[in-house]
């Protein structure tokens, strides 16, 4: 096993919890013809994977809505971008895009790309504009808790990989979890390469599609001041909890209803 090292002033951005794998989990309507509700796609951001929606998928399948969770790669902003609508080239119909933390940036490209992204969820997650990146957007307000010695870093073939520390997980990003939820999430963290918290978008999000986001005011990872920051520059309608970074975990009725309203709009 690698050791890890303490980051000193690694730029930093944040994300989803709990780990696992997988390309896509996928509640598919039957017959192969287009589903009569819109497709819900949900993409985890970074120190995370698609169960950290594990709340909010059997919600959603439930209320009849076709549900992809998206395996995010966390490997670079460009890159995990046009893996995100490669996915959705393979979806027929509309599509309600949900992103947590740094997947703001994949579905903010993404629904600038393809017409058929009818509306966009950020969940405590970045709305940047063309030019910014996510360590530029974390630190553009007080209050993060993403740098020094709450993150650990591994130099990996493809580059510098940056976890949280798991000592200082609960504070950083895991609050209203419960001591149980934590001790898993820290361990199973993914890491997101550096590189991808420094790399700029070079699209703005598209100013027709009706957006939300969920601002986490108990947020220190992405402060909710810049959550509001982005949201009212945005033009998103905004919906508040007081939460750590983790909402789908810690939140995930709230989350639920939020992609429910966006859907509808779309109907």
């Amino acid at each position: 096993m690698m050791k890890l090292t303490r980051a000193l002033a690694v730029p930093l951005v944040a994300a989803a919890v709990l780990a696992g794998g997988g390309a896509a989990h996928a509640a598919a309507s039957g017959g192969g013809s287009p589903a009569a509700k819109p497709t819900i796609v949900l993409v985890h951001g970074a120190f995370a994977d698609s169960t950290s929606w594990s709340s909010e998928i059997p919600f959603l399948q439930q209320k009849g809505y076709p549900v992809v969770a998206v395996a995010n790669p966390l490997r670079g902003v460009a890159s995990d971008s046009a893996y995100l609508l490669s996915v959705l080239k393979t979806i027929q119909g509309p599509i309600v895009l949900v992103g947590h933390s740094y997947a703001g940036f994949l579905i903010s490209a993404a629904g600038a790309a393809d017409s058929q992204v009818r509306a966009l969820v950020y969940v405590a997650a970045y709305i940047p504009d063309a030019g910014e990146s996510p360590a530029g957007l974390t630190y553009k307000f007080p209050g993060s808790e993403l740098q020094g010695s709450n993150l650990l870093t591994r130099a990996e073939p493809d580059g510098t990989d940056i976890y949280i520390n798991p000592a200082d997980f609960a504070s950083v990003y895991a609050g209203g979890l419960s001591p149980a939820q934590v001790a898993i999430a820290s361990v199973v963290q993914r890491p997101i390469t550096a590189a991808a918290l420094a790399e700029a978008t070079t699209v703005n999000p598209p100013a027709s599609t009706p957006k939300w986001e969920i601002v986490a005011l108990d947020d220190h990872a992405i402060p909710a001041q810049a959550e509001l920051f982005m949201a009212s520059r945005a033009h998103a309608r905004v919906v508040t909890t007081h939460s750590g970074h983790d909402v789908p975990a810690a939140r995930p009725g709230v989350v639920d209803s939020v992609v429910v309203q966006a859907a509808q709009s779309v109907s």
